[in-house]
């Protein structure tokens, strides 16, 4: 019998998929503030896998953390979409692919 040790955070259908396959795992429920910690470790581990990739599946994995992290902090995927979109208002989107070289004090004319 083999064990594999992971101790990350899963998506809340991983046990039941591993149970289906024949194979048992055990888990336990994180507090508030493990959930937290954990979210903001999953978003580092997500980003990375879609630098390796460029998957949009990773792209997706991605915004589920997002999500289920701003939840956790009491911000809603409708509210947090309300920010980003008065944000873009505010300060632009990234369309344009503008690269920001330098900045000068120098008052232009």
């Amino acid at each position: 019998m083999s064990v594999i040790h992971y101790d990350k955070l899963v998506r809340d259908r991983i046990p039941e998929i591993i149970a289906q396959s024949g194979r048992s795992c055990q888990t336990r429920v994180l507090t508030e503030a493990e959930f937290l910690e954990r979210a903001d470790a999953k978003l580092d581990e997500e980003l990375r896998e879609y630098q390796e990739s460029k998957s949009p599946e990773e792209l997706a994995d991605l915004l589920e953390v997002i999500y289920a992290a701003a939840a956790a902090r009491g911000v809603s995927a409708e509210a947090l979409d309300v920010l980003r979109r008065q944000k873009a208002e505010k300060r632009g989107r990234f369309e344009k692919r503008l690269l920001l070289i330098q900045v000068s004090d120098e008052e232009t004319r």
